[in-house]
C-alpha cells in the first residue's frame, strides 16, 4: 500500500479548498484569503506561478473544469468569476482573466460546481437559493436563474448529476434535496430516472432531513446517479437510494464529517472535524464504516509510531503537555508543573492523523467515475494530501470502531 502523499501549502494558514487541473500538474487553492493561488508541481514540491485577485472578500469555493480548463470560484463577496487563459497582447504569456457572473444573491456565495458538461455551473449562497449559471454570449458574461423553494436556510454544499440536469444540495436547515437545474436554451431534455421524468427547472425530486437534526455539510452522486449520499452535523452519514425506496443512516459519536466523494458504485470516502478520510462500503443491502485511509500505526513526518485504533490512545486524540499534565493529574494524581524537571518535554499538540486540523475538502485525484483510485483533501492545518483508496486501515473493536452507533434502516 503505497503512503500517502503529503505537502505543506501553508504552515499557519489553513486551505480553504483546492481544485486540481485535468493532469494534475497544477492545483488551485484558497488560503483563507480573497486570492486564489495557482502551484504548479515541481518534483515533490508545489510553487506558486500565478494569482487570482478579483473577489474583495474570502474564497469560499473552487472548481476546474477539466475539458474547458476553465476555474469558477465563489466568495463571500457575493460574487463568482470564471477564469479563462488568454495570451496578453504586450507580452503574448498566458494569464488568467476573469468572466463577471451576474449572481442575483445578496448574501455570501458558500460553494460552487461545474455541471459534467462543463455548459453551467452552480452556486449556493446564504441568500437561501441556488444560482444555475449558464453564459449569454450577447452580453459575453455568465447569467444566473435560481433555486429557491423550499429552501430555508444557507445552502452549504452542491454536487450534480451525471446527466447534467438534477443538482443535489445540502443546506442548513437540516435537509438534504433533489432539484431539477433544467434550463430549456443549454440543455437537452433527460431520459427518465429514479429521480423522476418531467423534470422543468425547480422541481424538488426528492427531499431527506438529516437523522437528528444536523446541518448538511457535504452531498454526493454516485457514479450512476442512483443513489445519494450526505454528511450531516450530527455526526451521521446517509445512503438513499430513491428507487428503493430505503435510507441507511451511519451514525457515529466522532467528530462530524464535512465532505464526501464517491470511488465506486459502493464506496463512500468522507472527512472532516476529525482530521482523517474514513472509508464507507456497501450497496442496497446495507452500509457499514469498513476503515480510514490514515494508518496511526505508521510513522508520521513528525514523529515516531503512533497508538493503533485500539491502543489506550484513539485517533484523534491529542498527545500534548497540557493533555499529559492533565491526564496525569485527573487519573493518578500526578502534578507537573510546566518547566519543572518532571514536566513533559512535548512542547506542541500533535495528533496520531496525518492531517492535524479539520479537513475541509477531499475531491477524486486519479482514476474515472467509478474507478476512483486516489483522493486528495486539504484541511485547516494547511497541507494537502493524496491518499491511495486502496490503503484502508480496517477499524477494529475498540478505539474509534466502539465509538460507532449501529447502522440504521429508516
Amino acid at each position: 500500500m503505497a503512503p500517502p502523499e503529503v505537502f505543506s501549502l501553508s504552515q499557519q494558514t489553513p486551505v480553504t479548498c483546492h481544485a486540481f487541473n485535468a493532469d494534475r500538474t497544477q492545483v488551485a487553492v484558497s488560503l483563507n484569503s480573497n486570492e486564489v493561488l495557482i502551484y504548479a508541481r515541481e518534483g515533490n514540491d508545489w510553487r506558486v506561478i500565478d494569482t487570482l485577485t478579483e473577489h474583495d472578500k474570502p474564497v469560499t469555493s473552487i472548481d476546474w473544469a477539466p475539458r474547458s480548463n476553465r476555474i469558477v470560484t465563489s466568495a463571500q463577496d457575493r460574487n463568482a468569476y470564471v477564469w479563462q487563459q488568454s495570451p496578453d497582447p504586450q507580452t503574448g504569456h498566458m494569464v488568467w482573466k476573469p468572466t463577471l457572473v451576474l449572481l442575483r444573491i445578496n448574501r455570501a456565495a458558500t460553494y460552487v460546481r461545474w455541471s459534467p458538461n462543463e455548459d453551467k455551473f452552480a452556486v449556493a449562497s446564504g441568500a437561501r437559493a441556488i444560482a444555475i449559471c449558464s453564459f449569454d454570449p450577447e452580453g459575453d458574461w455568465w447569467v444566473s436563474r435560481l433555486l429557491k423553494k423550499p429552501i430555508r436556510s444557507t445552502v452549504l454544499s452542491v454536487d450534480w448529476h451525471p446527466n447534467n440536469v438534477l443538482l443535489a444540495a445540502g443546506s442548513a436547515d437540516m435537509k438534504a434535496r433533489v432539484f431539477s437545474a433544467y434550463i430549456k436554451d443549454v440543455d437537452k431534455k433527460p431520459a427518465p430516472s429514479v429521480w423522476g421524468e418531467k423534470l422543468p427547472f425547480n422541481t424538488i425530486c426528492g427531499e431527506y432531513a438529516s437523522p437528528s437534526g444536523g446541518w448538511v455539510h457535504g452531498v454526493a452522486f454516485s457514479p450512476s446517479g442512483d443513489v445519494l449520499a450526505f454528511a450531516s452535523h450530527d455526526s451521521s452519514v446517509t445512503i438513499v437510494y430513491p428507487g428503493g425506496p430505503a435510507v441507511y443512516t451511519i451514525k457515529m459519536s466522532i467528530l462530524p464529517l464535512v465532505t464526501l466523494t464517491w470511488t465506486t458504485e459502493e464506496s463512500v470516502i468522507a472527512a472532516g472535524h476529525d482530521c482523517q478520510p474514513l472509508v464507507f462500503s456497501g450497496n442496497q443491502g446495507g452500509w457499514e464504516l469498513v476503515g480510514s485511509l490514515d494508518d496511526p500505526q505508521s510513522n508520521k513526518s513528525s514523529g515516531g509510531a503512533r497508538s493503533g485504533f485500539a491502543g489506550a490512545s484513539p485517533v484523534g486524540r491529542l498527545n500534548s503537555a497540557a493533555f499529559n499534565t492533565f491526564r496525569n493529574a485527573a487519573e493518578r494524581g500526578i502534578s507537573n508543573v510546566p518547566g519543572s524537571p518532571t514536566a513533559s518535554s512535548s512542547t506542541e499538540s500533535e495528533l496520531f492523523t496525518v492531517h492535524q486540523n479539520t479537513i475541509t475538502s477531499v475531491r477524486p485525484y486519479d482514476g474515472v467515475p467509478g474507478n476512483i483510485t486516489r483522493v486528495s483533501t486539504s484541511g485547516v492545518d494547511g497541507k494537502l494530501v493524496v491518499w491511495d483508496v486502496s490503503a484502508v486501515t480496517p477499524i477494529g473493536a475498540t478505539g474509534l470502531a466502539g465509538k460507532l452507533g449501529k447502522m440504521q434502516l429508516r
